[in-house]
């Protein structure tokens, strides 16, 4: 089973030949990925083994109009954080060389590789009586996890992920001790 190690979503549009010149950076082929999660978006793919032996493929998948996925999957045993790492700075430049924007990497290393969707305007109505807290944890180590972040993820991306739950109309529900440790943590940030 294929399992995603790095996902980069970027948006723009490119040309025939940027398309070409993105897939010679990377050493893609382009025939679409026929097995795993996203497969049916692949559109070009490579399959490779890295230092250890773990089978990796480096795919490249449409998300609409001009959205575009890199994706590092793995079989087995998942590459090391040195891997991930320099597939994320190869992924990040070259979708910067190709002049596409950069809206998320996951998992991210940096605050900048953090997507933040846009604040809904204020005075927009939400559905239901009010605010709930449905969520059974009432401390950061338990929320992380939620908004898609491990423990040791960078204290600056946890700090957007953070703020982005903060600005949730849902957020005035949340457990006392919770909002405490969260204007803590951000404090200290």
């Amino acid at each position: 089973m294929l399992w995603p190690a790095l996902r980069v979503l970027s948006q723009g549009e490119l040309t025939s030949d940027q398309l070409q010149h993105l897939l010679s950076i990377l050493q893609l082929e382009q025939a679409p990925r026929i097995q795993g999660p996203g497969a049916a978006k692949s559109i070009a793919h490579r399959a490779f083994a890295d230092s250890v032996d773990t089978r990796l493929i480096l795919d490249l998948a449409r998300a609409g109009e001009s959205g575009w996925v890199l994706t590092l999957l793995f079989e087995g045993e998942p590459p090391s954080a040195d891997a991930i790492q320099a597939h994320r700075a190869l992924l990040v430049d070259t979708i910067e060389q190709c002049g596409l924007t950069l809206i998320e990497v996951a998992p991210a290393a940096t605050a900048d590789q953090v997507h933040v969707p846009p604040q809904e305007p204020i005075g927009t109505a939400e559905p239901g009586i009010g605010p709930s807290w449905d969520l059974p944890y009432d401390n950061l180590d338990q929320l992380w996890p939620h908004v898609g972040l491990r423990k040791d993820a960078p204290r600056d991306v946890k700090a957007v992920k953070l703020r982005e739950v903060m600005r949730s109309s849902v957020w005035s529900a949340a457990p006392p001790a919770l909002q405490r440790q969260a204007e803590s943590f951000l404090r200290d940030a």
